[in-house]
């Protein structure tokens, strides 16, 4: 009997343990590029064969027809550009022809790439053609225009080493080796199912029926790469998905977890992930409502149709090769205690219908309160809350931005006495001048070197926030893209709170208590935030305080009031 197709080994790009070493040696002497943690994750997928049929990163050609119309150059059925972003000082000394040396973060060689393609692409159409929008609200547009680099590299890759991992390294599968498991175990049918989020009772019944229906094996195949931020981290999740696996019979269930780095991008990322899990060797694919979607746009309207996902993929189902189970949306029925399908509930006006949305669930969590043991296990609410304290015992920032001379140190330094006073938490300061003198005494104030510095505070509160402690932060911060990235980097670890000082200009000028404004008026200081350097007003920050006409302990008092509404201290 021959091999079914879906078990036979398929190719990696790694060469042999031989050559690896040989390239290794050769490989001190080339042009190397550090890899982001997002090529990281692509690079393994394409060394391991999960990004089978791509030998590289794309050419030119085969990046113009994955945007335009989702095909590689030769016609092969490819939603998504994976490529190796550079900066422009990086991509100008690169020849056509030469190969370099992919590394990861610490130096360590994993690949080599000949380069044969460098262009500058058009990120506005990429943005509209994969992600339905140039809008910034989408994470993967904000990282396409203010984290990738703006020149991109093609050609293709001969694997060392893959990227090594050091969690859950017993979890962790190529295709290969799913493949073959698969073939030691005698499973045909695998139906994959794709999450990046903990599991609960609603997921468990979902796959347990979408198993049952396709008469397969289940394969949980949770993604561990990157998601979206915001989202709960991988050790965490990694350790729910444990704890719910012994709920399902062990001879028909399988877990292995995906370095994958999403891209959020609905409908393409759906067909995406079911090329991914054919190649994983599996035969049917879970697709949900609102698949890979980000959530709301920056109109405050959902990127992606519900079903949008699901439609795409029925269109490429045969090419793919792999078949659709669609999700079925999963409610509790209380007077028969079980999970049942929403729209096949035919008594439903007489029945109590429970569901707990992702949202809900997050309240309970930072408000500690009950979560119901119909709608997750116990083991699982013990991991996440572990995890999440509640609000009022977890770590926060408190983010003051506006312009120099606005009262953002003044109301900060009240504010940490406030909550000093209250002493149930650790308070540092991170004041514009304090952080110059100690962490970026070496920094000017062009435009980089702010941002740097903002950075610098970012970080260093993301650390305080994690370990249980509130930072407050003071500087000018004029550039919105920049507070977003800190926001997104802390908000991992806590709850972030931007308070924008919206004193105007004209009355900062007025106090000028460092005099710096003039000098400004004089052009002795170059770049001066709200004379020659622009400010982006925030949209919505939590908190806007004008402090014209209104003392400094009203202030901080308005900060207080509003970091007890959304949970962060006890009633002040």
């Amino acid at each position: 009997m021959t091999m079914l197709s879906n078990l036979a080994p398929i190719p990696e790009l790694y060469v042999s343990y031989d050559s690896a070493q040989k390239l290794k040696v050769e490989a001190a002497d080339l042009t190397s590029w550090d890899l982001t943690p997002r090529q990281i994750c692509d690079l393994e997928l394409l060394m391991n064969g999960g990004f089978n049929p791509l030998k590289g990163f794309l050419s030119e050609e085969d990046y113009n027809g994955v945007v335009e119309n989702m095909r590689l150059a030769d016609g092969t059925l490819w939603p998504m550009p994976i490529t190796l972003d550079v900066n422009e000082e990086f991509a100008e000394k690169i020849e056509l022809g030469q190969d370099i040396a992919l590394r990861d973060q610490e130096g360590v060689i994993l690949a080599t790439m000949t380069v044969t393609d460098r262009w500058t692409p058009d990120k506005a159409r990429e943005a509209e053609k994969v992600f339905g929008a140039d809008d910034e609200a989408h994470p993967a547009v904000n990282y396409l225009h203010n984290v990738a680099g703006k020149v991109y590299l093609g050609g293709p890759v001969t694997g060392i080493q893959p990227p090594i991992h050091y969690d859950f390294k017993a979890r962790r599968d190529t295709p290969n080796e799913l493949r073959a498991y698969f073939r030691k175990v005698g499973w045909r049918r695998i139906v994959a199912f794709q999450t990046r989020n903990p599991l609960h009772r609603a997921h468990q019944e979902l796959t347990f029926r979408a198993a049952k229906e396709a008469q397969a094996n289940l394969l949980i195949h949770p993604v561990v790469g990157m998601t979206k931020p915001g989202d709960v981290d991988h050790f965490t999740r990694v350790r729910c998905y444990e704890a719910v696996l012994d709920k399902y019979p062990a001879s028909t269930t399988s877990m292995s977890l995906l370095n994958l780095a999403m891209r959020m991008a609905g409908p393409r990322e759906a067909v995406w992930h079911g090329l991914i899990r054919k190649n994983h060797g599996c035969t049917h694919f879970i697709v949900g409502r609102d698949h890979a979607g980000p959530g709301k746009n920056s109109k405050g309207e959902d990127f992606y149709g519900p079903y949008d996902a699901q439609e795409l993929f029925r269109k490429y189902q045969d090419e793919i090769g792999i078949e659709m189970v669609d999700f079925k949306h999963m409610v509790y029925v209380q007077e028969r205690a079980q999970y049942e399908p929403a729209d096949e509930i035919a008594d439903r006006d007489n029945v109590t219908i429970l569901n707990i949305s992702g949202t809900e669930l997050r309240r309970r969590l930072r408000e500690g309160l009950e979560i119901p043991e119909w709608f997750s296990f116990p083991e699982v609410v013990e991991e996440l809350r572990r995890r999440f304290p509640p609000r009022s015992k977890q770590g926060f920032t408190v983010f003051f931005t506006g312009f120099s001379g606005s009262g953002k140190s003044t109301i900060a330094n009240a504010l940490m006495v406030k909550l000093m006073e209250m002493g149930d938490r650790p308070v540092t300061l991170l004041d514009g001048d304090i952080v110059r003198k100690n962490l970026s005494s070496e920094l000017g104030f062009s435009k980089e070197h702010r941002d740097l510095n903002i950075r610098r505070i970012g970080y260093v509160a993301s650390e305080i926030t994690k370990n249980g402690g509130i930072a407050i932060c003071a500087p000018i911060a004029p550039y919105a893209a920049t507070r977003r990235a800190v926001r997104e980097e802390i908000e991992q670890f806590g709850a972030f709170c931007e308070v924008h000082v919206a004193t105007s200009i004209e009355e900062c000028e007025r106090r000028d208590r460092k005099g710096l404004y003039k000098l400004a008026r004089e052009g002795k200081i170059k770049e001066f935030t709200g004379i020659s350097d622009p400010y982006d007003v925030p949209e919505n920050p939590e908190l806007r305080v004008e402090t014209e006409n209104v003392d400094v302990d009203n202030c901080a008092h308005q900060v207080l009031l509003k970091l007890e509404s959304m949970g962060l201290i006890a009633g002040a």
